[in-house]
């Protein structure tokens, strides 16, 4: 079939038809791991791999997107750069120290790790990306890894046995399954909690509370490390991975080969529709010259159907351009006023007490928040992006050409960067030293007022009844500037948290307008080329069959059974996609 697209002249079906043989040969699979800080994501990436690739500590140890991939040798790249992006080589000894600020970098973004080694899983074509813990340093949102979440074949939650799902976990994990339709959750770290299986049905009621309905399996990387030095089988099987093995079998692989079938299947569709629109039309005029002359009248319309599609004023583009622009409004408002919600919230908490008493705290549920809403957002354009593409694809459905391009928001990984934190509140502690002086303060006057009507009296300055007037005020007064110095904090507490949320609103709404842009290119490129196809494909066959009505009788034969031949392979192409999509081809 690319002998025919390539003898017609059409690069462009060539270069489709090499991409669906890449897709349908291609076994990898993209495995993202993800989860809350400190929950065991990098010990079992090592434990599942075989391999030390992932630094393991009690602190804060992935601090960057790390993609694990298979190689003969093993090597290690790290990618940095927003745009251009470059490739530096880095030692494996120094893999586990990576972190965004490394000098390696030379002060650019750092994108993600590379590591490339042997392995059996990897050799298999699973691709593992261990992802930074959400909340933690230098991550405190989670939109970089639902930018990787929304692009993965599956994706691993992972969320450890000393506790049930908290409230972030809960909303980070609505946000996964609402990006990723295979998520597994695991519970890491059995070995350690022996009431790990009231924590998984505590855990499993949290998630049918919210119709999620997603496989909880239990895992142990520590067992597992134990099992794979032993060559124990069972005690691999206590470890939980036996079940994990049979989850990606049964669940993960068949449905990336049926996204993978069904993709390869709408390429084949297309191009063979593009061939045998040219092969057929030159057929029927060579068969028939009354039939061609019908043909071309109808080619004639359906080539200016075609030019008006792709001029710059057809209808799809204005849906498009229109919808980008309601999209992105409609985005905008929708951070506005969750962080507007956000906002408010905080400032009745800080209105409840004294917010330098618990200001650490607070800044850690103020983080939390606006993680969840940025988050929400997140989502929340994403699918309205995925809604768009299919409103444009819809004109194209109409003209017969049923396409749609993959919205990928893993090509934006890193586009949102973390905003400043927020600010360092006075905590209100008051020294010894500084209680008195205020205190004396207060008191001077009492004293001396109450002092001087007593000597009228013939009483001494200094007298009980001045100390004790002196005393009261003196508590008056500390008890004023104590309140004072809450009201002052307050007001600069909530100076601070607006600070931090426009801050935030500023930063991402930015990055937002940002990916809005690289996917209305991505749209506008991707229905530019198929309006172009669409109407190259008319203008050859128009083509072809004017040359055919013009051919003498003694060539037509020979062209016919050639028209014939080629024309049945295309039909044979179709039957393929169709077979394909029905899952009677294997990958």
């Amino acid at each position: 079939m690319t002998e025919i697209a390539a003898d017609a002249g059409r690069g462009d079906l060539v270069t489709r038809l090499a991409g669906a043989r890449t897709r349908l040969t291609d076994p990898r699979l993209r495995i993202v791991v993800v989860g809350q800080l400190k929950q065991g994501k990098s010990q079992f990436v090592n434990a599942l791999l075989n391999l030390e690739v992932c630094s393991v500590g009690d602190d804060e140890t992935t601090a960057v997107p790390t993609v694990i991939s298979h190689a003969p040798e093993p090597t290690a790249h790290l990618v940095v750069g927003s745009g251009d992006q470059d490739r530096i080589a880095v030692a494996l000894s120094d893999i586990t120290a990576i972190t965004p600020a490394t000098p390696l970098a030379q002060g650019r973004d750092v994108a993600r790790l590379e590591i490339a080694a042997p392995g059996p899983l990897l050799a298999d074509g699973l691709v593992v990306v261990d992802t930074p813990g959400v909340g933690g340093h230098g991550h405190p949102y989670a939109a970089a890894t639902l930018g990787m979440v929304a692009a993965a074949d599956a994706v691993l939650f992972l969320s450890d046995a000393s506790q049930e799902f908290t409230a972030p976990e809960m909303g980070f994990l609505e946000q996964v399954t609402e990006l990723c339709p295979t998520v597994a959750c695991l519970l890491t770290k059995v070995d350690l909690y022996p009431h790990w299986r009231a924590i998984a049905d505590a855990d499993r009621n949290h998630l049918s509370a919210k119709g999620i309905d997603i496989p909880l399996l239990p895992v142990s990387s520590a067992l597992r490390v134990h099992a794979l030095r032993l060559q124990d089988e069972q005690l691999n099987a206590e470890a939980g991975f036996v079940d994990l093995y049979r989850y990606l079998r049964d669940k993960v692989v068949p449905t990336a080969q049926r996204a993978s079938r069904s993709t390869v299947s709408t390429d084949l569709r297309v191009v063979s529709e593009h061939l045998a629109l040219t092969v057929g039309s030159e057929l029927a005029a060579l068969r028939d010259p009354e039939t061609a002359r019908r043909a071309v009248d109808g080619l004639q319309q359906a080539k200016v159907r075609a030019e008006a599609m792709r001029r710059q004023s057809a209808q799809w583009q204005q849906t498009l351009a229109d919808g980008i622009g309601d999209l992105a409004a409609d985005i905008d408002h929708d951070l506005r006023d969750r962080l507007r919600a956000i906002t408010r919230e905080a400032e009745r908490a800080i209105d409840d007490g004294d917010p330098g008493a618990d200001w650490e705290q607070f800044g850690e549920w103020l983080a939390e928040q606006t993680a969840g809403v940025v988050g929400d957002n997140f989502v929340w354009a994403h699918e309205r992006s995925v809604w768009l593409a299919q409103r444009v694809a819809e004109h194209f459905a109409e003209a017969g050409t049923d396409t749609l391009p993959d919205v990928e928001a893993a090509d934006l990984d890193g586009i949102f960067d973390a905003v400043a934190e927020l600010a360092t509140l006075d905590a209100g502690k008051t020294g010894i030293t500084q209680k008195m002086l205020v205190g004396m303060r207060g008191s001077y006057g009492g004293v001396l007022m109450f002092g001087l009507i007593s000597t009228m009296m013939g009483m001494a300055l200094i007298n009980p009844v001045s100390v004790g007037a002196g005393v009261l005020l003196g508590s008056k007064a500390y008890r004023d500037d104590k309140q004072a110095r809450v009201l002052e904090r307050r007001g600069k507490a909530k100076a601070a948290v607006r600070a931090f949320t426009d801050d935030v609103s500023f930063q991402v709404g930015k990055e937002s307008r940002d990916r809005l842009r690289v996917i209305q290119r991505v749209l506008r490129d991707h229905f530019t080329s198929v309006a172009e196809q669409t109407s190259r494909s008319i203008s050859e066959s128009l083509s072809a069959a004017q040359s055919a009505a013009a051919l003498a009788d003694s060539e037509r034969t020979s062209r016919t059974a050639i028209a014939e031949k080629k024309l049945g392979e295309i039909a044979a192409l179709r039957r393929a996609a169709d077979q394909l999509e029905a899952g009677e081809v294997s990958n």
